[in-house]
Formats: C-alpha cells, sequence, structure tokens
C-alpha cells in the first residue's frame, strides 16, 4: 500500500471515537446559523482534547488516553441511505488529486525504471469518509451514542422548560419502540445540558442566571453556558479570522447542505437482511412536542428523484464529480463561522474539554465498573451454572469448529441485557478510552460465547476488534492475530453477506500488515474483497494492493502494472476519468512494448487524447495510430471510437500543414502480396441464348491445378503450330498476375487494353472504413500518357487504367480518403470530441492520404549463395510494358445445353467475334476432351448454318430407305484422316474452319458444333483453349489465348455391353471359315427424374478396316426396338470379314461402315456427326491398348508365332448404336438423338459402351506381391490355344434304324476342323470316352465311335479339314455327340492343349426304334 500521513496507531483510534448526541432548540439552531454552521459543525474543529486525560480501571489503575477525539452529531432517526454514502464517497475521491507539480519517486525494478507517486491521499479521504459514515448496528456498539447534548438558547422565554422538553424528547426517541434509530449505548444516557449565549445579541446577566439555576437543577458537572457569536454578521468582512470548518466541511458539503432542507423525507423499505440497516421508522417530518426540529432526517438522505437503489455497495454514481462541482460552486460565497472570534473559537474549546473531563469520562468509567460487577456477579452464579451444565453434558472441553461447519446464524439476535452483549458493551467502552488490554481479554471472551452459540454475526464483531486490539495493545505482548480477521472477513462476506463490515476490516487488516511490512498478505486481502457490486470500491482496493506489489522487499512490476490497469478499468467504470488516466499513465512504463496490447491500448487511447486536449497533436497522431496499427483485441464499439478520434485529430494536424506531401496512412492495412493485376476488358455478360466465353476474370479464384491444365493446353497448341516443337522463348500466357504466378518478367499487355489491379484491403479493425476517391499512383515512360482510373470500393478495390501508349508503365500505390461510417456513439465514458457530434459532420470526417504497393518478390533459392543468405526476386506484376496493337477474340456459344443424357448428340453454334482492329488467323482450339465436341469433318455438310433454320431438324445426316433393305447392311465407308484422325495427327488440337482461315476486325461468323453427352454421369468441367494469332506478325506477342470452361450435368441413358464369338457354321457363302456372331444387350438404366419415355433403338452401325455386320439374326416382326424404363433389350447380329478389295486399302485408315437400320431413316454413320463422335471415341480408346502392348514388347524373346496365336484370338469390329429419346418437357414432345459405342477386341469377351468401375483401392493394398511377378509370361494362355482350332460336327438331328432286325445301329459324322490361326497346327482327335462316372455314363449312354479311336493331323494357316466318323448305338434315346477331345499343339512347340468344348451348344442325335 503507498504511504499514509497518519500511522495505523493513529488511524485507529481516530476511527472508533465516543460518538455524542446533539438535541438543539429551534432558536439554538438559529444562533448557530448565523455563522453558516448546525451546532454539531461548529464543535467539529475543536473536538480532539489537546491534552492528556487520566481516567481508572476497574481494578482502580490508573489509565492515560492520549489524543482523544469525541464525534458530535445532529440525531437523526432514520439510517443513512446506501445510495447517498455511495454519492458521498464518489465525490470524496474525485475531489481528491495529486498535487501539482509532486515530485514521484524513482523505483528501479531489474529493466525498469517506474515514477511512482508515493500518497495516495485520494484513498486516505475515502477512507476516512468511509469509516465515519458507517451506519450503527445491533451487534456492535462503537458507534453508539454514549451522551446527548441538549442545547437550548438563552434568548429562548423559557429555557429551563426547554431543557426538560428536549430531555423527555431524547428520552421518547431511546426508549419508544417506534424509533429503532439511532443505537444508544446505555439505557442511562449521559445527559449533558447547554446553554448557547450569543454575546453580540443577548442578555448576558439573563444568560448567567438561567445557568445558576442549571446547575442547582443538574449540577455542576452537567451543564455549560456557552457564550458564541461575539460580532455582528455585516462586521464580519472587516477582519479575516481562519476558517477551520472548511476542511471538515468540504468533505461532507453534501452532508452538510442537505441537512439544512426541510424536503420531506424518503422511506425505503430495506430489503436487506443485515442487522445492521434495519427498517425505517415510517416517521413523517411534521412538528413533534412543538419541537421543530429536523432530526428526523439523515444527512445521508437522498432526495426523492435520487438513486432508489439501497445497497451500500451497488453500482457507483458516475456523475459525482459535476455534483461536486456544483456543490461547490454553491458553498464557493459563504464564509463559515463569520460571527465568531478566535475567543469563541478557544470558548468551544474549553467547553469540549470540560465536557470530557466532566461528563462523559466519568460517565464511561462509571459504566464500566458497573458492566464489569455485573458480569463478576454473573459469571459467580448463572454464567459458572451455565458452563457446570455445559461441560457434564458434553465434556469438559468444546471443540473449535471451521467457519464452514457452523451453521447460517447470523440472523439470531441477543436481547440488550443478555450477559454476552455485556461483555462486547464493556470490550467496545474499553476499546474507546484506549484501553487496549482489557478490551482484548473481554472481546477473547466474548467471541467464544458467540461462537458457541453459532451467533456468526457477532462472532465476526469480536473477532475483528479483539484482532485490532492485540495488534495495539501497548509493549505488543502478543503478535498480531491475522487469522482472526480472516476468520472475520469470510464471515462478514460470506455468511452474513455484509460487504460493507467486510470493508472495514480489510481497510483496517491491511493497513496493519503493512506496518508490519507483510505486504503479500495486504495485497491479497485487498484483492480478496474487489468483486462486481462497487466499482469505486474495487478500484481503491486495487490500487492499494498495485502499491503492496511494488513496495516488496523485491518489486513485483509487472504484477504492479497489472493491477493498475486493472483499478485504472474499475476507476473508469466508476465515472472517475482523472484517476483512471492516472493509473493508465503509471502503469504504461511496464507495459510499453512488452506486447500486453489490450493494456496498451487502453493507455495509449486516454494518452492519446490527453495529448490532443494539451494540444500536442503530433504525440496524439502516434498514441492513435499505435491504438490502430497493432493487431487490436477491442470490441467493435471501442475500436470505432478510437478511429473516430485518431480521424479528428489528425485532420486537425493536416489542417496545420494543407499543402504538404501525402502522409501515409496506417488504415487499411494492404496486404501487397495479394495485388493482383488482370490485362484486358471485362467479361460480357450473357445475352439470351448468347452465353460468353468464360475467359478469366478477377473474381476467378486461383487453381493451381486448373492453372497447370491450361498450361499444358497452352503448350501443346503451340508445339503443334511449331511442328512439335516448343519454342525455347515460349512462356504461357497469363492474363492475371497473383502471387502464384511467374512475376520475374515484365508483363506484356497491348494498347487501348484496360489493366486493372486489385488492392487486397485488410481492415484490421471490427469497424467498417469508408474509402472514397480511390486512385492509382503510377508513372510512364518514356511518353507521358493520359491514364482515365476509377474505382469501385470493397475489401478488394479494382481500379483500371488504360494505356493509350506503347511504353513502360510503373504503378506505384493508392491515394484515398479515409473515413468512419455515419453516426456516432459513446463507448465507456468516451463521448465524441467536440466537431464530431452531428452526423453531418461525421459524415465529413474522413482524411486523404497514401500507401505504397510495395511487392516483396519470392526468395532465391538456387545457387548455394542464395541458400546461405536471404535474397529475393523481383516481383514485376505492377510494372507492365504496353506493346503494339493485336486481335482480340471473343466466341459466343448459342443453344449450348447445360444438360444431356449420357452419349446425346446435340448441335449448338458458335460464334466468333474479332472486336479488336486487327485480322487474326491460325484459329484452333484445344481441349483434353476432343470426343465432347467436333466442327464437323471435310466432308461435313455444313447446313443449315444459322441456329433458327436448324431447330427441328435431326443433328445426323439421314437418307429414306425402303423396306426391303432391313435386315441386310448397307455398306459405306470413310477415311479417319478426313476426321482429323489420322496417324501422327494430334487429336485434341483442332483447326476452326474460318471462311479463308480469317477473321477481319469487327467480322463475326457462326460455325455448327456438335456435342455428345459424355459417357460417365456426374458434373463434367471441360476446358475449351481457342489460340489465335495476328496476320502481321509480332515480335514481342506471338499469340492470343481465350479460355472458356463449359459445365455439363449428364444423367444416365443406356448402357450397351457386347460380346462376339465365332459362328459355329464355320463356311461361309464363300467356303472360308471366319464368320462371327455379335450380341449386343442394351439396358435402359436412365432414371425417370430426366423425363425420358422411352428410347428407341434406330440403328446399330458397326465400323472396322476387316469386319463388317451382315444382317439381324433374330430380328423380330416388330421393327421398332423400344426400350422403356429399365428394360432391357438382346440383339443379334452376323458379322463377316470385308473383301479383300475393301481391306486392300488399309494403309490408307479406310473404316468400312455398316448400318442395320430398325426404321425407316438410315442415319449415315460414315458422315458427320456420326464418324466425328466415333473416331474421336476410338482414338481415346487407342491411347490404353498401347499401354498394353508396349508391355508385350519389353521382353525380345516374344516370337511371331506366339503374336500370331494372339491375333487368332483378337477383332477389331467396333458396334455404334444409334436411339432417339422421346422426352416430355412443358406438355412438349421432344426427340433427343444420341450414340454409344463399344469397342470389341477379344472373342469372348465381353465390353461396354461405359466405363468399368474399378474395384475399390482399399481391397487391393491388402494384397502383397513382388512387382516382378507382374511382368506378362511370354507364353500364351489356355484360353488362346484354346481357341486355335474350332470344331462342328455334322451328323442328322433324328436317325430311323429297325433294331429289331439288326442291333447295332451305324449313323456317319463329320467332324469339321478348322485353323483359325495364321501358323502351322498339329491337331490330335481323341475320341474315347474321357470319364466314367454314372452322371456321364447316363449322357452318353451306350453308344461309342467305330474306327480308329485317335487322329493325327497337320492343319496349314486357317485350313479347314473335315474327319468323316462312325457312330454306333445299342439302344433307341436322345445322345449327345460332342464326346470328341481335340488337342492341338503349334508345330514348332512341344506343349498341347485341349481345345475348347462347344459346350454351350450341345451335339444331340435321336435314335428311333423302325
Amino acid at each position: 500500500m503507498a504511504q499514509c500521513v497518519q500511522s495505523v496507531q493513529e488511524l485507529i483510534p481516530d476511527s472508533f471515537v465516543p460518538c455524542v448526541a446533539a438535541l438543539c432548540s429551534d432558536e439554538a439552531e438559529r444562533l448557530t446559523r448565523l455563522s453558516h454552521l448546525s451546532f454539531a459543525e461548529l464543535l467539529k474543529p475543536f473536538s480532539r482534547l489537546t491534552s492528556e486525560v487520566h481516567m481508572r480501571d476497574p481494578n482502580n489503575q490508573l489509565h492515560v488516553i492520549k489524543n482523544l477525539k469525541i464525534a458530535v452529531s445532529n440525531i437523526i432517526t432514520q439510517p443513512p441511505q446506501p445510495g447517498a454514502i455511495r454519492k458521498l464517497l464518489n465525490d470524496v475521491v474525485s475531489g481528491s488529486q495529486p498535487a501539482e507539480g509532486l515530485v514521484a519517486n524513482v523505483i528501479t525494478a531489474g529493466d525498469y525504471d517506474l515514477n511512482i507517486s508515493a500518497t495516495t491521499p485520494w484513498f486516505e479521504s475515502y477512507r476516512e469518509t468511509f469509516l465515519q459514515s458507517m451506519p450503527a448496528s445491533d451487534h456492535e456498539f462503537l458507534n453508539h451514542y454514549l451522551a446527548c447534548m441538549l442545547v437550548a438558547s438563552s434568548s429562548e422565554a423559557e429555557p429551563m422548560e426547554q431543557f426538560s422538553k428536549l430531555s423527555q424528547e431524547q428520552h421518547r426517541i431511546q426508549h419508544n419502540n417506534d424509533y429503532s434509530y439511532p443505537k444508544w449505548f446505555i439505557p442511562n444516557t449521559l445527559k449533558y445540558y447547554v446553554l448557547l449565549h450569543d454575546v453580540s445579541a443577548g442578555d448576558e446577566q439573563r444568560a448567567e442566571s438561567i445557568y445558576e439555576e442549571m446547575k442547582q437543577k443538574y449540577g455542576t458537572q452537567g451543564c455549560y453556558l456557552l457564550k458564541i457569536n461575539s460580532r455582528t454578521p455585516n462586521r464580519a468582512s472587516d477582519e479575516q479570522i481562519p476558517d477551520p470548518w472548511s476542511q471538515y466541511l468540504q468533505k461532507n458539503s453534501i452532508q452538510n447542505q442537505e441537512s439544512y432542507e426541510d424536503g420531506p423525507c424518503t422511506i425505503t423499505s430495506n430489503k436487506n437482511s443485515d442487522s445492521n440497516l434495519l427498517s425505517l421508522d415510517g416517521l413523517d417530518n411534521e412538528v413533534k412536542d412543538g419541537l421543530p426540529n429536523n432530526f428526523r432526517t439523515h444527512p445521508l438522505q437522498l432526495d426523492p428523484s435520487g438513486d432508489s437503489s439501497n445497497n451500500i455497495d451497488g453500482p457507483d454514481h458516475v456523475k459525482s464529480a459535476s455534483s461536486l462541482h456544483e456543490t461547490k460552486k454553491a458553498n464557493a460565497g459563504i464564509i463559515h463561522g463569520a460571527c465568531l472570534t478566535l475567543t469563541d473559537h478557544d470558548r468551544i474549546r474549553q467547553f469540549i474539554q470540560e465536557f470530557t473531563f466532566r461528563g462523559l469520562l466519568p460517565h464511561i468509567e462509571k459504566t464500566i465498573r458497573q458492566l464489569n460487577d455485573q458480569l463478576i456477579s454473573r459469571k459467580g452464579l448463572s454464567r459458572s451454572l451455565f458452563s457446570a451444565t455445559k461441560k457434564w453434558f458434553s465434556g469438559s472441553k468444546v471443540p473449535e469448529k471451521s467457519i464452514n461447519e457452523l451453521k447460517n446464524t447470523s440472523g439470531l439476535l441477543y436481547p440488550p441485557e443478555a450477559p454476552e452483549l455485556q461483555i462486547r458493551k464493556m470490550a467496545d467502552l474499553c476499546f474507546l478510552v484506549q484501553h487496549y488490554d482489557l478490551a482484548y481479554s473481554c472481546y477473547h471472551t466474548a467471541k467464544k460465547d458467540f461462537l458457541n452459540d453459532q451467533a456468526m454475526l457477532y462472532a465476526a464483531g469480536a473477532l475483528e476488534m479483539a484482532a485490532v486490539s492485540a495488534f495495539l495493545q501497548p509493549g505488543a505482548p502478543r503478535p498480531y492475530p491475522a487469522h482472526y480477521m480472516d476468520t472475520a472477513i469470510q464471515t462478514y462476506r460470506d455468511i452474513c453477506k455484509n460487504m460493507v463490515l467486510a470493508e472495514r476490516c480489510v481497510l483496517l487488516s491491511a493497513e496493519i500488515l503493512k506496518s508490519q511490512s507483510k505486504y503479500s498478505e495486504a495485497a491479497a486481502l485487498l484483492i480478496r474483497l474487489t468483486s462486481e457490486d462497487s466499482d469505486l470500491r474495487s478500484a481503491l482496493l486495487l490500487e492499494q494492493a498495485a502499491h503492496c506489489f511494488i513496495n516488496m522487499k523485491s518489486p513485483m512490476v509487472r504484477k504492479y502494472a497489472f493491477h493498475m490497469i486493472l483499478a485504472g478499468h474499475r476507476f473508469s467504470k466508476a465515472g472517475q476519468k482523472k484517476h483512471a488516466l492516472r493509473c493508465y499513465c503509471q502503469a504504461m512504463q511496464v507495459y510499453k512494448g512488452k506486447g500486453w496490447s489490450l493494456a496498451e491500448d487502453h493507455i495509449n487511447f486516454t494518452i492519446g487524447r490527453q495529448s490532443y486536449t494539451l494540444r500536442q497533436l503530433d504525440n496524439a497522431v502516434s498514441a492513435f495510430r499505435h491504438i490502430l496499427i497493432n493487431e487490436s483485441k477491442q470490441s467493435a464499439a471501442q475500436q470505432g471510437a478510437f478511429l473516430r478520434e485518431y480521424l479528428y485529430v489528425y485532420k486537425n494536424v493536416s489542417q496545420l500543414s494543407p499543402d504538404g506531401p501525402l502522409p501515409q496512412l496506417p488504415l487499411p492495412y494492404i496486404n501487397s502480396s495479394a495485388t493482383r493485376v488482370f490485362f484486358g476488358h471485362d467479361r460480357r455478360p450473357a445475352d439470351g441464348e448468347k452465353q460468353a466465353a468464360t475467359h478469366v476474370s478477377l473474381d476467378q479464384e486461383y487453381d493451381s491445378e486448373s492453372s497447370q491444365q491450361w498450361r499444358e493446353l497452352e503448350e501443346h497448341v503451340v508445339a503443334v503450330v511449331n511442328r512439335g516443337v516448343l519454342p525455347s522463348n515460349f512462356h504461357p500466357t497469363e492474363y492475371c498476375l497473383n502471387s502464384y504466378s511467374d512475376n520475374s518478367r515484365f508483363p506484356l499487355t497491348v494498347v487501348e487494353e484496360p489493366i486493372t489491379v486489385e488492392v487486397a484491403f485488410r481492415n484490421p479493425l471490427k469497424v467498417p472504413l469508408l474509402l472514397t476517391d480511390l486512385s492509382l499512383l503510377w508513372k510512364f515512360q518514356p511518353k507521358d500518357v493520359s491514364g482515365k482510373e476509377n474505382g469501385e470500393v470493397k475489401e478488394l478495390a479494382r481500379l483500371k487504367l488504360f494505356p493509350h501508349h506503347i511504353g513502360e508503365l510503373h504503378i506505384l500505390g493508392v491515394v484515398y480518403n479515409l473515413g468512419t461510417i455515419q453516426g456516432s456513439m459513446t463507448v465507456d465514458g468516451i463521448g465524441a470530441l467536440p466537431g464530431c457530434h452531428t452526423g453531418k459532420q461525421s459524415l465529413s470526417m474522413s482524411v486523404r492520404g497514401r500507401q505504397d504497393l510495395e511487392i516483396q518478390g519470392p526468395r532465391l533459392n538456387n545457387t548455394k549463395e542464395e541458400k546461405t543468405s536471404i535474397k529475393y526476386g523481383p516481383d514485376r506484376r505492377l510494372d507492365p510494358i504496353i506493346t503494339e496493337e493485336m486481335p482480340l477474340l471473343e466466341v459466343f456459344f448459342i443453344h449450348f445445353p447445360t444438360g444431356l443424357l449420357c452419349g446425346e448428340i446435340r448441335k449448338a453454334y458458335v460464334e466468333f467475334v474479332n472486336v479488336s482492329k486487327c485480322p487474326l488467323t491460325g484459329l484452333k482450339v484445344v481441349s483434353k476432351r476432343p470426343e465432347f465436341f467436333t466442327f464437323g469433318g471435310n466432308t461435313a455438310v455444313l447446313t443449315p448454318l444459322s441456329p433458327s433454320a436448324s431447330e427441328n431438324c435431326s443433328a445426323y445426316k439421314t437418307v429414306v430407305t425402303d423396306s426391303t433393305s432391313v435386315c441386310t447392311a448397307l455398306i459405306s465407308s470413310a477415311s479417319s484422316v478426313d476426321f482429323g484422325i489420322g496417324i501422327g495427327s494430334q487429336p485434341e488440337v483442332i483447326p476452326v474452319p474460318l471462311p479463308d482461315t480469317v477473321l477481319l476486325p469487327g467480322a463475326s461468323v457462326q460455325l455448327p458444333m456438335w456435342l455428345r453427352g459424355p459417357d460417365e454421369e456426374g458434373v463434367h468441367e471441360i476446358n475449351f483453349l481457342f489460340y489465335y494469332e495476328s496476320v502481321k506478325k509480332q515480335p514481342k506477342i506471338r499469340h492470343r489465348i481465350l479460355r472458356h470452361t463449359a459445365v455439363i450435368c449428364t444423367s444416365r441413358s443406356l448402357n450397351v455391353r457386347a460380346t462376339v464369338c465365332r459362328s459355329n457354321s464355320l463356311e461361309d457363302e464363300e467356303g472360308r471359315g471366319g464368320n462371327m456372331l455379335v450380341f449386343v444387350d442394351v439396358e435402359n438404366t436412365n432414371t425417370s427424374e430426366a423425363g425420358v419415355k422411352e428410347f428407341h433403338i434406330v440403328q446399330v452401325s458397326s465400323s472396322s478396316k476387316h469386319w463388317k455386320l451382315q444382317k439381324s439374326v433374330n430380328l423380330s416382326e416388330n421393327k421398332d426396338a423400344k426400350l422403356a424404363n429399365r428394360e432391357k433389350g438382346k440383339f443379334c447380329f452376323k458379322a463377316i470379314r470385308c473383301k479383300e478389295e475393301e481391306v486392300a486399302t488399309q494403309s490408307s485408315e479406310k473404316y468400312t461402315f455398316a448400318d442395320i437400320i430398325f426404321g425407316n431413316e438410315q442415319i449415315v454413320s460414315s458422315a458427320s456427326p456420326c464418324a466425328d463422335f466415333f473416331y474421336r471415341s476410338l482414338s481415346s480408346e487407342l491411347k490404353k491398348p498401347q499401354a498394353q502392348s508396349s508391355r508385350h514388347t519389353e521382353k525380345q524373346s516374344i516370337e511371331d508365332t506366339m503374336r500370331l496365336i494372339q491375333k487368332c484370338n483378337e477383332v477389331d469390329l467396333n458396334i455404334v448404336v444409334l436411339w432417339k429419346a422421346y422426352v416430355v418437357e412443358d406438355s412438349k414432345q421432344l426427340i433427343l438423338e444420341g450414340q454409344h459405342h463399344v469397342v470389341l477386341r477379344t472373342i469372348g469377351k465381353e465390353a461396354f459402351s461405359y466405363p468399368q468401375k474399378r474395384e475399390p483401392p482399399e481391397m487391393e493394398l491388402l494384397k502383397f506381391f513382388r512387382p516382378e511377378n507382374t511382368t506378362v509370361s511370354s507364353r500364351p494362355s489356355v484360353e488362346q490355344l484354346s481357341n486355335l482350332i474350332k470344331t462342328s460336327l455334322h451328323y442328322p438331328e433324328s436317325f430311323s434304324h429297325p433294331f429289331h432286325q439288326k442291333s447295332l445301329c451305324l449313323v456317319p459324322v463329320t467332324l469339321l476342323l478348322a485353323n483359325c490361326s495364321k501358323a502351322d497346327v498339329d491337331v490330335i482327335v481323341d475320341l474315347r470316352h474321357k470319364t466314367t462316372s454314372p452322371e456321364a455314363l447316363e449322357i452318353h449312354g451306350s453308344f461309342t465311335w467305330l474306327g480308329q479311336t485317335q487322329y493325327k493331323l497337320h492343319l496349314k494357316s486357317q485350313e479347314l479339314h473335315s474327319l468323316q466318323l462312325k457312330a454306333c448305338f445299342v439302344h433307341t434315346g436322345v445322345y449327345n455327340l460332342g464326346t470328341p477331345r481335340v488337342f492341338a499343339k503349334l508345330s514348332d512347340q512341344v506343349t498341347v492343349f485341349e481345345t475348347s468344348q462347344q459346350s454351350s451348344m450341345p451335339a444331340l442325335i435321336i435314335i428311333n426304334n423302325v
């Protein structure tokens, strides 16, 4: 705690003094009022005795009392109002400020040199006022009235009668049950009769005679004649006489003012359960018994419009300072004691001495003796009997209980004559007359009795005073029992819920601990009592705790600062602004630069405001700037207040030098590295059916994956244009530069095309910032250029420049006005400063300044030197080079769908517009998904050209057919080269067929574009990159690009799966082997959401270099192949090899197309767009198997024969299924068209039109294998070898034989063997039955082959051989002839393999008896 004027040995006796009541007649009151004083106030400066006083204790020992002081006050019949006490305490604190020019203590602790004020006079004033204004309570008697002065005037008609009336009134107030206040020490209160005599106006002889009469009636010890007013009021100004009252009356100025008023008294019901705040007596203010005294209204009574709260520790008044100021003004012209001379002062001093020596002390001495005698007699009888009974029942010793065990009996009240209270009374009396030894022993005894009775309020009071008495005992026979105080505080606070008494305990105990240099314990005690119920108390205690921390042997500086901040905060909440500022300033010395941002914000704000009021504008600006540039953790409202203050102060600073350079503003933050630069015009919005290409815009977020994809597409197309080689000086085109792009080179942009700079502002505050008149700072070389600039304000501000000349541009920074949003608010008592109150003014509250854009490049990390040092490369995104004019292409998509069925073909149109002043050429489009779209091949008939003319036409080229050609295929052929798919071509890069290959300035052209829905359902993002060049070659920019991302959502349509197998009929029309059967399954997997009613399979086409479909095998009568929802259809076709002349032109990439039609129209599958999409899907399919075949060639040991065997199982037949879907949409029927492709490669293996889902990879992860085992074996598989030879049995279906004539039936059977491969094969035919199981015997019955059981044959490449066999039967029945086993091996190999049986078709023969 801070140093105090009084020592604790002086403070405590001054805080607990004998209380004396004063009851004055109206006339006596009038006499004192002539000096602007009440009778009690008249005595106040003279209430301390100037000499020692002696009295005898009960043991007749002489006891010396030093510096005794008495407290005289008017009788008040109502307890003080808590709200008024709060107001008084607030005013006392705000009225006491540190003295100007006070030299502070310099404390050095560690790294800190702190200037700290050593004393805290405001705390001492608060403590003194608090202790004086404590209401009296029933559990203690320290501030109960011991005596009553009855005061009458000598000028009254019947003074003696007046005395008797006053005496009766005092008796009535003390003994009548109507009055619960004030409190009286003992029933027979000392009455002291005082006759006031006005020297200047009264009759002195009459006064003396009345005084003689009084002495006879009341005794010389019980009355006094006090002569005052030795001069008239009008002479008061002539002579200057000291005013000893001012120091007392200023403190209690409210009390004094209000005590003069005769206003109605406020009765408030007391909700507090504490025994020290008892309910009021309900007296009104009428005159009773002819005594119009205003003693019924307490000086701390609030007027009716005051605070209705009745909790003394409630929220503090914020208006205290202003109310005190008004009071001081009201009292400024009043001279106290104007009618009193120095002789009168001496008379009053003499009166106090006489009253104390002759009246008060003898009365106290007598009372102590009486109480002592009572206690001794009671101890001998009732107490001893009581204690003996207690011992008998409960054992000799009562164990002490802890506070928590004791039940809450704080409400227990003793009757006034209870022996426990008599001990307490005696203790209090001894304490008041400084007899601390006796007081301690009495308090100690009382404490035990109260604890035994569990009367906790009484026990706490006894503990508190016992601790103080023990400390004050002369010679310190025992140490200060701090634990008594701790128990008392805990009891008051937690059990009795009485914060006022707890606060008194803390104030006394902390002082005592401080005097013993126990600062740590004192600080803990002070902090314990801080709470939310009173900001003022908490602030003062926290400040004292902070002083404790700094006064320790080793000062705790950070704790000091932290508690000063807390104190400052609570002072601020209590309305004590000056004290709050002082605390913050003292704490700032510790917090500065330590990263405690909240405390620093608080402190900087107050310093900033203070500096402004002192016109230290630069200091104010720097303090506010400091608040704003740190990452503030304040609330939004608080930050708003900070910002408005800053702008206001800043504006005043800038007005001092209006022509100076624009200053750098601290807000908002600019994230320079997030600055983005965009070259080019903004995107046009969609116009009806026209949809502009998405291209690049600042609204798109950077995505490294897509950025890489675009880069690859551009590299691809540039490489194709440059004959497969990427130029060495190639750099990908960047339209938007950001922190991810490569900014090491100067970017190139075209003249007359805007440059947009996006500046990323970040507002670190939680309040909005208003930026206006935002513009770019730039310089241009070599020629000056008129730049247009405009800005739109967001968190990201986009500012445009239009360069009109070629040259070098440097963008330097931004200039703007910084302001706040309109509307002012007051936060935490911080109002707006003068000049920024009204809305109009707050609108104009903005300041102009600049911020530079400085972007740090990437850190260099290539060479050893760069790795060992920190070096950064250049970032040149703000330094573009303006080049000559270039063409500018805009692309629009017309009727471009957003949703398609899988495989659906849709015709859209693309419009290419040249919006520049230069012609463009070499237009190409590149995409990773070329199978999604086509502009049509060279053979495409580009009709109809306009979108409106083509609305109801089919997307396909169709020919009407006659009904005769239904079953057989219509053959046509086309070369893949015509469709851009040839050897060495790049299917991803597609030239756009512009008429004359040039697009002139301002010209536009529309081209048809066919789209096919991807085979996988879901959302697909398809990237198109349009590449074009200028007709006039530019040295710096070779080409330009335009990007478009199409988003297509596909839904399920048809699933097509197909297999191909060899036909059982081994001969075709020309006697050559090689017929195939193609089975096609089509399933409608469409869900009903798409609104598709049904699918019609309108045509199945084949495309191959070697095979073609010949006819449909299972065509039903109903030609229309319809598939409703979830239906499946099965088709079977016969396929034959193409004729030699058709195959001869194999090198020309010519494919034979065969169409089998199920309707009336043939879709020409070899024309656009059907062939386009077929070739595109084929080229994407071709990529997959090539990887496999390259694996086969890894091993050099594979022989040609192996390849022949594999070829024998391969077939390159592609099936195209064309369909129509009927959709009902908005009660209109639409027809959708589409096609699915199935690539058949291997005989017997099922192929699908849709990509197959792989097994989940988790399952594969569990398999452990060595990578080397995955290499493909160089030997052909069993499956491949088993397909080398194909067999077929020719026999009659039924055979009749007369078994009764001839028991053996012989049937001739021909076995056809065909070599499917192009290698020579050795074949073994084995006719012996393989199995002997009974099931097999049942099937075979008892037939057997006659003749040779094994044949060995040699078949040349693709040779057909027939064997004549005989089967022998002995019974009628049905037999399976498919028992011959055929083994084959290549002529030059050793291993023999069994060929696959045609088990799916058993060779059944029926043997009949004739």
